[in-house]
C-alpha cells in the first residue's frame, strides 16, 4: 500500500484527508462501517474543492491505530486525519491513547467543543474521550481529530448546531480546521458556508 505514497495533489490547495474507522466488528465484517461513508459524504458537501481521501477500517488495537495514523501522516502525507469510533470508556476504546502516542502537541479545544455540542443532545456526552493533536515532521504536519462513531453525531460536531432561523448557535469544530491547517503549513481550504463557515482572521484571508 505504501508504494503508492505520497499522493499527488491535482492542485496545491487540494486537501489530503485520512479517514480511519476504528471498530472490531466492522473491521471483521460483522457489520457495515458507517463512519467512513458519512465522513466522505460530509467532506464532499462541505469543501469547495474535492479532497483526496485515504481510508482505513481497522480493529480496536492501540498499536495498530497508532501505526495507521503514522502511515497516513508520514507516508500518505495527509494534512488532516479524522478518526471515528473507539473513544468511549470501555476497555476496548483506545483511539485517544493511540492518537496521543503519535502526537507532538495536543489541541484540547477540539475535544472540549465536541463535548459541548453533544451535551446539547445527551448527558452521556461527558463519557466521550475524543482528543485532537498535531503530528509534526521536519517537512510536514497534520491535524488529527477523533470524532464520534455515529453519522448523526459526526455531522453535528463538525457543523455545529443551528436554530430554526438557520443561525449557528453552537459552533462546530470544522469552522476552525482550515485556519489551523494554514498555521501548520497545510493547504488553503475553503468551505461552502451553507454547510459550515470557516473562520479566519481578516489578515489570513486571501484577497482581503
Amino acid at each position: 500500500m505504501s508504494a503508492t505514497f505520497p499522493l499527488q495533489r491535482s492542485h496545491p490547495d487540494q486537501l489530503i484527508v485520512g479517514l480511519v474507522s476504528v471498530s472490531d466488528r466492522a473491521s471483521s465484517g460483522a457489520y457495515q462501517d458507517q463512519g467512513i461513508p458519512a465522513l466522505s459524504d460530509w467532506l464532499g458537501q462541505a469543501l469547495t474543492q474535492a479532497p483526496l481521501i485515504v481510508s482505513r477500517l481497522i480493529p480496536d488495537e492501540r498499536e495498530g491505530i497508532a501505526a495507521t495514523l503514522r502511515e497516513l501522516v508520514d507516508e500518505a502525507r495527509c494534512d488532516l486525519v479524522l478518526t471515528t469510533g473507539g473513544t468511549g470508556p470501555s476497555r476496548r476504546d483506545v483511539t485517544p491513547e493511540a492518537t496521543l502516542d503519535v502526537a507532538t502537541r495536543e489541541m484540547p479545544g477540539f475535544g472540549e467543543q465536541m463535548r459541548q455540542v453533544s451535551l446539547k443532545f445527551v448527558p452521556t456526552a461527558i463519557l466521550s474521550r475524543q482528543v485532537a493533536v498535531l503530528r509534526e515532521l521536519p517537512d510536514h504536519a497534520a491535524l488529527i481529530i477523533n470524532l464520534p462513531g455515529q453519522p448523526k453525531a459526526i455531522r453535528e460536531t463538525l457543523e455545529g448546531l443551528r436554530g430554526d432561523d438557520g443561525v449557528v448557535q453552537v459552533p462546530g469544530i470544522f469552522a476552525a480546521v482550515p485556519y489551523c491547517l494554514d498555521l501548520i503549513g497545510g493547504p488553503y481550504v475553503e468551505t461552502h458556508e451553507t454547510v459550515v463557515r470557516a473562520f479566519r482572521p481578516k489578515s489570513a484571508r486571501r484577497g482581503a
